[in-house]
């Protein structure tokens, strides 16, 4: 979306009062009903509806009616209510030019009063090129259920966290000046992405300003994690300048390695292929075959001494504190504790599981038995009761019927039913229907006949 900022100039206290209640209540809300903007906003003459006409037109916020009359804010409208807030604190009172556009953001150019330009960095998260963001970045930490513009915010004030941070330190990265919300102020680096430079005058000077680079942050406890050419500046003078810092990460974290790595490897390949330096010496031997590469001049994470800085749980400002980073720590000991436990313990699940399986064993062999003492117990009483209707049997058909029986395990079943239906006709004895059809026919023809009968016969 296109960042006319010309719109702020016809936008009055009432349309901010109603943008800002819009975005108070998508805290708990991914569409805000009228209502509760009403409710919110407090207009003192009303006419909200008639603002979020205005705001709808100008398209800072959307409209929704699937499930009921609501509002939500748009990134246009996120961007005013940024811009608004810092041109009130006095950072900046113009918007230029757009100078730079990424997956995850928009750069444009400000000016101060005193006429000194600035970068502007505004968060845009969720774009179709880049929605992976959960899985790839841990803005959300512990949460389950997230915002694009709350995700976007959360970028935002961790890179603002980090450049700051990292400035203080020494290391080449623009100077931050202020953040609110999703944008970040910065100062502008005279420069270019190293990806749009063809030539350098040292290369190999450039190439160890990098690398020493990426070594002094792992040392300072930070990974990059996205040290690549598009995210390094140079100026004329050839000197580098580092961006970007909202996915880095702590020496702790549990792929900090395979990170470190990736990130020596990008800039190994670039320089590589595009300035045609040579790193590693492929020599031939007698057979003709080549030699393995040799990787030993590459930094290597395991070999970097660590105890320069702890940046990683030094930085407390807002949007990633000193708690958060406990909180992570926490979460990585807890991790590798249950992976401890789980080893420690498949010897003793195996243990179980067979004492486990004894006794199931044992279980079953005891229902067993008891199944077979019951059958013969019930067997006996049905004997019994077949001798006392007076069925005679002769000893051998007994046995044969219970060879058979034995193999044929529905065939025992009939048997049993049969019995039982014996048994329950010597007990209960035959019914008498005639009564229940005297009982049905009360009040019909044969009852009508019997009373004639009595007549006539009084008669």
């Amino acid at each position: 979306m296109k960042l006319d900022v010309n719109v702020l100039r016809y936008l009055s206290k009432d349309d901010f009062r109603v943008l800002t209640a819009v975005e108070m209540g998508m805290r708990n809300h991914e569409i805000v009903p009228c209502e509760l903007i009403d409710r919110i906003a407090r207009l003192k003459h009303g006419g909200t509806y008639k603002v979020l006409k205005n705001l709808l037109k100008h398209k800072l916020v959307h409209h929704d009616s699937s499930k009921y009359d609501g509002f939500r804010l748009t990134y246009l409208g996120y961007d005013f209510l940024a811009i608004k807030t810092l041109v009130n604190r006095g950072i900046f009172n113009g918007v230029g030019r757009q100078i730079g556009v990424g997956k995850e953001s928009d750069i444009f150019e400000v000016v101060k009063e005193d006429g000194t330009v600035l970068a502007m960095k505004l968060h845009r998260l969720g774009r179709v090129s880049f929605r992976a963001v959960k899985a790839k970045r841990d803005y959300l930490r512990h949460r389950s259920s997230y915002n694009w513009l709350y995700l976007s915010r959360l970028a935002a004030l961790k890179e603002f966290a980090f450049m700051k941070a990292l400035e203080e330190h020494g290391f080449p990265v623009p100077q931050a000046v202020d953040c609110n919300r999703h944008c970040v102020i910065m100062s502008l680096v005279p420069g270019y992405p190293l990806v749009q430079v063809r030539e350098l005058q040292n290369p190999d000077v450039v190439f160890e300003t990098i690398i020493a680079a990426v070594i002094r942050l792992a040392e300072h406890g930070l990974i990059h994690c996205d040290f690549n050419e598009f995210n390094i500046m140079i100026d004329d003078d050839e000197k580098v300048t580092i961006i970007d810092f909202p996915q880095m990460v702590s020496v702790s974290h549990p792929n900090a390695q395979m990170y470190f790595d990736r990130d020596v490897e990008c800039i190994y390949k670039f320089f590589a292929k595009r300035y045609n330096m040579s790193f590693e010496e492929n020599e031939n031997d007698s057979d003709g075959l080549e030699v393995e590469i040799d990787e030993v001049g590459r930094p290597q994470f395991s070999e970097i001494n660590k105890n320069s800085g702890f940046l990683d749980k030094e930085l407390a400002a807002s949007g990633f504190t000193r708690k958060d980073q406990d909180e992570l720590e926490k979460l990585i000991e807890g991790e590798l504790e249950k992976q401890s436990d789980s080893d420690d313990e498949g010897t003793a699940d195996e243990e179980d599981e067979e004492g486990i399986n004894n006794t199931n064993v044992k279980q079953l062999e005891s229902l067993d038995l008891s199944k077979e003492d019951v059958n013969h117990r019930a067997g006996d009483d049905k004997h019994d009761d077949n001798h006392q209707v007076g069925d005679e049997h002769d000893p051998e058909e007994e046995e044969e019927e219970e060879a058979e029986s034995e193999d044929d395990p529905e065939l025992e079943k009939s048997l049993s039913k049969q019995r039982r239906k014996a048994i329950q006709a010597a007990h209960r004895g035959k019914r008498n229907f005639a009564s229940r059809n005297t009982y049905k026919d009360k009040g019909g023809k044969s009852s009508q006949n019997s009373k004639v009968h009595r007549q006539l016969s009084s008669w």
